[in-house]
């Protein structure tokens, strides 16, 4: 049986480069955000997640969905895959790494070896549609 990680992922564009998060002890970056808990809803952990990851609010009723994108998930065995729903949003306040976050960068196509599988889709997908260089 294969086994599927539920993720909501932020997706912000600034010059044509998407933010991306590095955890402590990590080398691969991915698009900030994570999983739900039980009972919120895709808005309400999106915001949740990127509040702890990097310390911005997320403005709700800007919050857009982008899409949806699979991968094999980074660590883990072969056939476990990250599902990741994408969504834009404006946010309040300073972009700043918290809690398990070391690094937080703008990533544009030329560097999508340095993210995780499945932002590299995410990154494909943005540089097809001419969101990133």
């Amino acid at each position: 049986m294969k086994k599927e990680i539920d993720k909501l992922a932020w997706l912000y564009i600034q010059d044509g480069k998407l933010l991306v998060a590095r955890s402590k002890n990590k080398t691969l970056f991915y698009i900030p955000g994570g999983k739900r808990e039980v009972g919120e809803s895709d808005e309400q952990a999106l915001i949740r997640e990127v509040k702890e990851e990097i310390s911005v609010d997320l403005t709700p009723d800007s919050i857009k969905f982008a899409g949806v994108f699979k991968a094999q998930a980074d660590g883990q065995h072969n056939g476990v895959v990250v599902k990741l729903t994408c969504y834009y949003a404006d946010f309040d306040g300073q972009l700043s790494p918290a809690a398990e976050i070391e690094e937080i960068a703008f990533i544009g196509y030329d560097n999508k070896h340095r993210c995780s599988s499945g932002a590299i889709q995410v990154i494909d997908w943005l540089n097809k549609e001419n969101v990133i260089t």
